[in-house]
């Protein structure tokens, strides 16, 4: 009988039935297998969820992160800005209080103020622009308190003689002449000669600063100073205080609205004597040497005083050399007279 037999009654070999055994126990290749429980619950997913198109979620590119172009436009345009301010301040100040100063009239004085568009407009007024020395010692035959003292009387003097109201009004100035020695002849005799007949070696403006009422009174109470003194020890052992000062000061013609401002920068070197070597009087120092520079003061014959080049005499004036009366590092070019050329300001 033969191993086994088909529905129709045909026999198998051997050799048949054997593979047939094999093969229900190893499978055949092309015979379907059973998916996995992943697979299985993808596809559950995918019947189970709407079409999305032929698509997937991760056929989209990464989206490129964004160019900060922004920052970096914002950075240099502050770069620009602070370079703006620094080339053109003045232009800035305009821009925020509204005023134009490409106008003719941006930067003239005004009897509110006085010193605009002058560099003497962030100076110091009155005797705080007189620097002192930090501290004072002893210098020949005065101890450093008597050195102190002499130095505050002789910013005194710089104050009753270029500062103090009445002098500059054309009074006498009688408190600082009271601190000059009454024994130096020389100083003696332009001080008796300057206020009644004034020359070129005897101007009172050599020593003091003055104005004619009627031709120009100061603008405002203020008068703007920049300078210092300083001290060594001088001939004899006296104490020699060298004051280098300059004064602005805005002034304007009666009746008129036109201002100037008269610019002087002194310097002075005054000795304060021994009195067992020198006869003196105490309280009192004697003038070694006084020399003065002056813009918008006036040129010509001396007057014994100031006489600032309101209206046409403006044009008279600025013939001169150019003068740049706030560099304050130039020689003084005027020195015991008042008749040098006179100098046009190249700024004021």
């Amino acid at each position: 009988m033969g191993a086994g037999t088909e529905p129709d009654g045909s026999s198998r070999s051997d050799e048949e039935w054997e593979r047939f055994l094999r093969e229900s126990v190893a499978g055949t290749a092309d015979a379907p297998k059973e998916p996995s429980a992943r697979a299985r619950e993808v596809a559950r997913r995918l019947r189970t969820e709407p079409d999305k198109g032929p698509d997937g979620w991760r056929s989209h590119p990464p989206e490129r992160p964004k160019r900060r172009v922004g920052w970096y436009v914002v950075g240099l345009l502050a770069v620009l800005a602070l370079l703006f301010v620094a080339l053109a301040p003045g232009r800035v100040v305009d821009l925020v209080t509204g005023s134009d100063s490409s106008r003719p009239d941006a930067h003239r004085p005004t009897a509110q103020d006085p010193f605009r568009g002058s560099p003497a407009a962030t100076w110091a007024s009155g005797a705080a622009g007189i620097t002192m020395p930090k501290e004072a010692k002893a210098v020949g035959w005065m101890s450093a308190a008597e050195v102190e003292r002499a130095l505050a009387r002789s910013r005194d003097f710089l104050v009753a003689s270029s500062l103090d109201r009445g002098v500059l009004r054309g009074e006498r100035p009688e408190k600082a002449i009271a601190l000059i020695n009454p024994h130096q002849k020389d100083v003696q005799h332009l001080l008796k000669t300057a206020f009644r007949t004034p020359g070129e070696k005897n101007d009172p403006l050599l020593l003091f600063s003055r104005f004619q009422p009627s031709r120009a009174h100061l603008v405002g109470d203020v008068v703007k100073t920049r300078g210092a003194l300083t001290y060594r020890e001088g001939e004899r052992g006296a104490l020699q205080v060298t004051a280098d000062v300059t004064f602005v000061y805005p002034v304007a013609r009666p009746g008129g609205d036109e201002i100037l401002r008269t610019i002087v920068r002194r310097e002075l070197v005054l000795s304060w004597d021994d009195p067992d070597k020198v006869i003196t009087e105490p309280g009192t120092f004697s003038i070694v040497s006084y020399k003065y520079d002056m813009t918008n003061g006036g040129c010509g014959t001396p007057t014994g005083y100031f006489v600032p080049p309101f209206g046409p005499d403006r044009h008279a004036d600025e013939s001169g050399r150019e003068v740049d009366p706030y560099d304050r590092d130039t020689p003084f070019g005027r020195g015991g007279s008042a008749g040098d050329e006179c100098g046009r300001a190249t700024r004021s």
